[in-house]
């Protein structure tokens, strides 16, 4: 099916601040969608406490963190680091949407939702570490002051069209690597709960895909300049922590997030929903902006060939290692 959008005049036409008026009411009824289908839980609940025992310090009995008093495995242990360092920068993230969106009318009410709703996944996630022993909650903290201390900012600060269309995609994207990390983390209790926090974190997706789906339809040119200009840049927000090119790239072999992952779990269903490369109506710069998005993902599905090639090289050594 051909979508047709409305040119509605050149870019140079649209605002922040008229876009944000003239997306309000879809703001208003995705927020109430929103409330409707999400439901609430306790962090509390997905915790193992009876597992919890004091660690050094203050508490004569504090049993020493050793690696050996966790299930969880070596790849598990290095995603969940990863991802709640992600989210404990959630003060940064409200800062920039609110800044971008406003504290007013439904647009500040999902800011605030948003940020609430969050916020428990750093809760339990922590928690869960902690009273599991899975990582060393020394170095944990340290990691935590290190990476927020450097603060956070956005590439996407400059545009609310470039907001709106990065978290499109990057609540998808941390979904699937909760999603994923619980699937490798061994530990049935982990698994559960990421799978709780990647429900969430869909449910965000869908609430900025359909507004991004709804800015195409006021200015199409300008929301698919900022699709491509995401997609072709896209970075995790937590590309700034103490290590994480390297966390990265174990995650990438471990099969928690990779190319692969990337072009066909995360870019490939919101395009693909909103049919992106199928739009017409478009101008000069809508239409070439289409283009260059359409070039990159080709190329980006070569590059994840190449990497599904090594990666499945790389498994065959070691079986054959471990064979031998």
């Amino acid at each position: 099916m051909t979508l047709t959008s409305p040119h509605l005049g050149s870019s140079t036409g649209w605002t922040d601040a008229r876009l944000l008026y003239a997306l309000e009411e879809v703001v208003e009824k995705e927020l109430n969608r929103h409330l409707k289908v999400t439901k609430d839980w306790m962090p509390h609940e997905y915790v193992p406490w009876s597992d919890a025992r004091n660690f050094p310090g203050f508490f004569e009995d504090g049993e020493a963190w050793d690696p050996a008093q966790s299930k969880v495995t070596d790849i598990g242990k290095i995603a969940l680091v990863v991802n709640l360092l992600t989210e404990d920068n959630l003060p940064s993230y409200h800062h920039e949407i609110a800044s971008l969106f406003g504290r007013d009318g439904a647009w500040g009410t999902w800011v605030h939702r948003w940020t609430a709703e969050e916020g428990r996944h750093g809760i339990v996630m922590r928690d869960y570490l902690l009273a599991s022993r899975a990582v060393d909650p020394d170095k944990l903290e340290q990691f935590r002051m290190a990476h927020m201390s450097e603060g956070f900012e956005s590439d996407n600060r400059h545009s609310m069209l470039h907001s709106v269309a990065y978290v499109a995609f990057q609540e998808l994207a941390t979904r699937i690597s909760h999603r994923n990390t619980g699937h490798q983390s061994g530990d049935p209790v982990c698994d559960r709960m990421l799978s709780r926090i990647a429900t969430d974190e869909n449910l965000h997706m869908v609430f900025y895909r359909n507004l991004l789906g709804a800015a195409f339809e006021i200015a199409p040119d300008m929301t698919m300049q900022a699709v491509r200009d995401v997609v072709v840049n896209f970075r995790m927000p937590g590309h700034g922590m103490p290590g994480f090119e390297r966390a990265a790239a174990q995650m990438a072999i471990g099969e928690i997030y990779n190319m692969r992952i990337h072009h066909d779990d995360v870019l490939q269903p919101v395009l693909r929903f909103l049919k992106v490369l199928q739009i017409d109506g478009l101008g000069p710069e809508g239409l070439q902006a289409q283009e260059e998005l359409g070039l990159y993902m080709n190329g980006l599905d070569s590059e994840a060939s190449k990497f599904d090639e090594k990666l499945a090289a790389r498994k065959a050594r070691m079986a054959a290692r471990a064979a031998g």
